[in-house]
């Protein structure tokens, strides 16, 4: 049994179907990805998506296109979403966050986080690489009143993380997420809830 693969306390068993919640800041709901656990490695724990499982939000529900993986790093501060590209047309996707953690309700175990706006995107189509959705950030940052030193840090942040997938550094690199899509892809996992 690899590293990889060993029980991680208070995670469920590697393969375990799970669904990843998102919410704004004032607790609305948000994002809700179909996903499995993959496990966990020095940078977090990371989670799978297949082509034809859901992603779905108020207003917009789709089957995605192209597997991807999702690591949640223990600062909990944001979500690297690492696509299969092409079909997809963004490599890396990174959400970023806040309290992003596992959430425990009636004995469910789930991913669960508040989407802070900000994006870090790694395009494959010719537009490179950027922090994207800043118009939402400053509109959202005054009407939920996000806290001046969290956004002061998730600015920072996001600056940081653009020079890391620039700099294409562990785990922004394509080694480190690729182990995971291949992991995802030996699962042999049916499409759509179980």
């Amino acid at each position: 049994m690899s590293a990889h693969h060993q029980m991680t306390p208070g995670r469920p068993e590697p393969g375990t179907r799970t669904v990843f919640r998102w919410r704004k800041w004032d607790g609305s709901p948000h994002w809700v990805h179909e996903c499995v656990y993959l496990g966990s490695d020095q940078w977090g724990d990371w989670f799978g998506q297949l082509a034809g499982w859901r992603s779905s939000r108020p207003e917009r529900d789709f089957q995605v296109n192209a597997p991807s993986v999702t690591l949640l790093p223990p600062s909990g501060l944001y979500a690297m979403t690492v696509n299969v590209a092409p079909p997809a047309t963004y490599r890396i996707y990174i959400d970023l966050g806040w309290d992003i953690r596992w959430h425990e309700e009636d004995g469910i175990l789930e991913p669960t986080g508040i989407d802070m706006d900000l994006d870090v995107v790694k395009a494959v189509d010719g537009r490179g690489i950027w922090i994207d959705d800043r118009d939402e950030w400053d509109e959202h940052r005054v009407a939920y009143g996000y806290p001046l030193d969290i956004v002061d840090r998730l600015e920072s942040l996001a600056v940081d993380l653009e020079a890391y997938v620039r700099a294409e550094v562990a785990p922004f690199d394509d080694a480190t997420p690729d182990a995971w899509l291949a992991r995802l892809a030996g699962l042999h996992l049916s499409p759509g809830a179980e």
